[in-house]
């Protein structure tokens, strides 16, 4: 299922708290109308700009096998044919974009003993959005080793996919958005064993939108607690690498990708597959996750901010918590949690003497529903 698209503002963060309901269709842009697109079995040719399926027009997949655990055979290549042809030809044309079907990748090539680390890339599926009530009903899983001076993916994909049934029936609402209903999950349960051995080998752990997955998968196997995790949507200021939207379908269709959404297997590969891809800096998704996994993450709280200043907290980007009765920010490095102090003592405390409070958060820490080290800071 697709994250929240929240993006990071002034340096920080939002931290996206749950998983939002289908994408809505792209919109065209002002004063030209978006072309009907003309979809083949694996291309989407579209006038302009990529579009966005619908939830009508979305299919879902068929039911996976209850537990997998295997490398299976290849299928990134497909066959050249006149439907390839014809995207070629529109591909050249300046007001044509093509979308191809993202095929997943099992094996990314020989490992040629260099230096490696290994990444688990994870997907959910669950009965709703608290971890404290509501339960996984599928977890994918895609283990790999990352060549550490390319940041790219080496070696064979090892898949683990399950469904678990919940114990209660699954709401409307969630078979609508997955297509996963009760039939599909009845009697099922995830393998405890496997999925420990496979994140036991773990160096990281990544979700797009770990605030939502790890409380899930770490209430159900403690394993995860013990790991270091990053998000690759909070992780990587996609706003700051020219991307119009942190959502994982439009990540995929800039890089020229389409596929069937909100399932957790294929979600697992799209996501492998952009985070494959270079960023702005020429280093991949995978290596600025991996370095940015050792840095101490920051949720500042304004305490004793005047009631006055709530309108620029709030455009500003922080976030009320009603039961702390105190606005609060994320921050991903100490240069912008410095920079933001800065700011808080100028815009919001009127140059006197204030304390705030931080809450430091490593890789052990961050995203999960554990709290970090809380200290004060005076400004």
């Amino acid at each position: 299922m697709n994250k929240t698209d929240q993006m990071s503002f002034f340096g920080f963060e939002a931290e996206p708290a749950v998983k939002p309901a289908a994408a809505k269709p792209a919109k065209a842009k002002a004063g030209k109308p978006a072309a009907p697109a003309v979809k083949l079995p694996d291309l989407v040719l579209a006038e302009s700009a990529p579009p966005a399926m619908s939830a009508e027009q979305t299919p879902t997949l068929s039911q996976a096998p209850a537990t997998t655990l295997s490398e299976p055979l290849d299928a990134s290549a497909a066959p050249a044919d006149e439907h390839e042809a014809m995207a070629q030809a529109l591909a050249q044309h300046p007001d044509f974009r093509v979308l191809r079907r993202l095929r997943p990748r099992t094996d990314y090539g020989p490992v040629s003993g260099q230096s490696t680390r290994r990444v688990i890339v994870l997907d959910t599926e669950t009965t709703g959005l608290d971890a404290r009530n509501e339960k996984v009903i599928e977890l994918a899983m895609l283990s790999v080793l990352v060549d550490t001076a390319t940041g790219q993916p080496v070696g064979p994909v090892t898949l683990y996919e399950s469904f678990e049934d919940p114990g209660k029936p699954i709401p409307p609402q969630i078979t609508e958005i997955t297509g996963i209903d009760d039939s599909m999950v009845q009697g099922q349960r995830i393998d405890d064993a496997a999925v420990t051995a496979l994140v036991e080998q773990a160096d990281l752990i990544v979700a797009h939108n770990a605030g939502f997955d790890r409380p899930f998968v770490e209430s159900r196997w403690p394993v995860f607690a013990r790991k270091a995790w990053n998000c690759s949507f909070a992780g990587i200021d996609w706003k700051k690498e020219g991307s119009g939207s942190a959502k994982l379908e439009f990540l995929a269709s800039e890089r020229g990708w389409f596929y069937d959404a909100h399932r957790a297997q294929v979600d697992c590969h799209a996501l492998l597959q952009v985070l494959s891809s270079p960023l702005a800096d020429g280093q991949t998704g995978l290596s600025r996750l991996l370095n940015g996994a050792g840095q101490t993450r920051y949720k500042l709280r304004a305490t004793g901010a005047p009631f006055e200043a709530k309108d620029k907290l709030k455009s500003r980007g922080y976030r009320w918590d009603g039961e702390g009765r105190v606005w609060w920010c994320s921050l991903s490095s100490d240069d912008l949690l410095d920079a933001e102090c800065a700011w808080l003592r100028s815009e919001v405390y009127g140059q006197r003497s204030a304390r705030v409070q931080l809450e430091a958060m490593d890789s052990l820490v961050q995203f999960s529903s554990r709290a970090g080290q809380v200290s004060d800071r005076s400004l």
